[in-house]
């Protein structure tokens, strides 16, 4: 296994060295959420960030303080990122709404183990932030920066254009230091920056958040846990809003409207014999982790969930499901079967 820091325990680095390590990890939890972003994949970005400290360290005789530290980690970052997104063999990251319209029907055969899908990220990672390396130009809040509709969404960008649009306008870098990040003009960024932001616009995720009582957002979970926990269907429904969506990666099928919901869950409740649905942390909007009590007596995981919440209720619902939910479980740090 690849050493997480820059600098061991073996004695006798150089001074400059073990500074230059400490200044670069300082910045990890910051790239590696940056890598999160150009990638869709905490564990992706768990690798770019560890191959960026590596070539930070192997290049330290040519870094010679001729930029800050910073941009210069950004730099091998991004074009880490943008060299793994090359590298991939199938296309890139999605959700089952992007890859073709909303089903009526139960899902039919086995989840779609071929496809990259966009993977949740845990709230622990983001602790000691909003992204100090945020400037004072950037359009997006950490939290809207985060949603899993927002990082959806910019995987579906050209990978230069992603690139141009976190830094421009979620780091708030400018065009200048772009320019330097990808080698570019800086008329070529402002082009790719417009492209970006015009093509982000039509696929409609990338809207600001409304700002929602403290008061009304935990009624309103309060309300859809219990409608869970009884296998309540009308109650459940009834906190969608009418145009809500459903999807289940890693299965395809995902479902649109309060009515295709309803028959949805309508045919697979019955199957179960009970839920237990418990909080975790994750793109900081409400997440659970649903427990399905088995015939042995145990509550066995079941899948994660996502919310995206507004006044009127549940907008989204994205449930990640068995087998990409196994993984998840341990990322987001909840046991696979739940204690009594």
């Amino acid at each position: 296994m690849k050493d997480r820091t820059l600098v061991g325990s073996v004695g006798g680095v150089p001074p400059g060295r073990a500074d230059f390590a400490k200044a670069a990890e300082a910045h990890r939890r910051a790239l590696k959420l940056h890598c999160y972003r150009m990638l869709g994949s905490l564990h992706e970005a768990e690798d770019a960030v560890q191959e960026t400290m590596l070539r930070a360290w192997r290049g330290f005789d040519d870094f010679e303080a001729r930029a800050s530290i910073k941009n210069w980690l950004y730099r091998i970052a991004t074009n880490v990122a943008l060299n793994m997104v090359a590298s991939r063999s199938r296309r890139g990251r999605l959700m089952p709404d992007q890859l073709g319209g909303p089903s009526s029907e139960r899902p039919r055969g086995r989840p779609d183990a071929e496809s990259l899908w966009v993977e949740p990220y845990p709230d622990a990672e983001l602790e000691n932030l909003p992204d100090p390396a945020a400037g004072p130009d950037a359009r997006y809040e950490l939290r809207e920066s985060v949603r899993l509709a927002f990082i959806a969404a910019i995987q579906q960008l050209p990978p230069r254009q992603r690139a141009v649009l976190l830094l421009a306008d979620v780091l708030g870098w400018s065009a200048i230091e772009v320019a330097a990040v990808l080698d570019a003009s800086v008329a070529s960024v402002n082009s790719a920056l417009q492209r970006a932001r015009a093509r982000l616009a039509t696929l409609g995720r990338a809207a600001p958040l409304v700002p929602m009582a403290d008061e009304h957002q935990r009624s309103l979970l309060e309300r859809y846990v219990q409608a869970w926990e009884s296998a309540d269907l009308e109650r459940f429904v009834a906190l969608l809003k009418e145009d809500a969506v459903c999807s289940m990666p890693p299965w395809r099928e995902w479902y649109h409207g309060r009515r295709s919901i309803r028959g949805f869950f309508g045919a697979v409740w019955p199957a179960y014999r009970g839920f237990r649905l418990v909080p975790v942390g994750a793109n900081l909007q409400p997440a659970f982790a649903l427990y399905s009590l088995g015939a042995e007596g145990r509550w066995n995981a079941h899948s994660i969930q996502l919310l995206a919440l507004n006044e009127d209720g549940i907008g989204t619902m994205t449930m990640f499901m068995q087998p990409l939910a196994q993984k998840l479980f341990t990322v987001l740090q909840r046991p696979m079967v739940l204690g009594a």
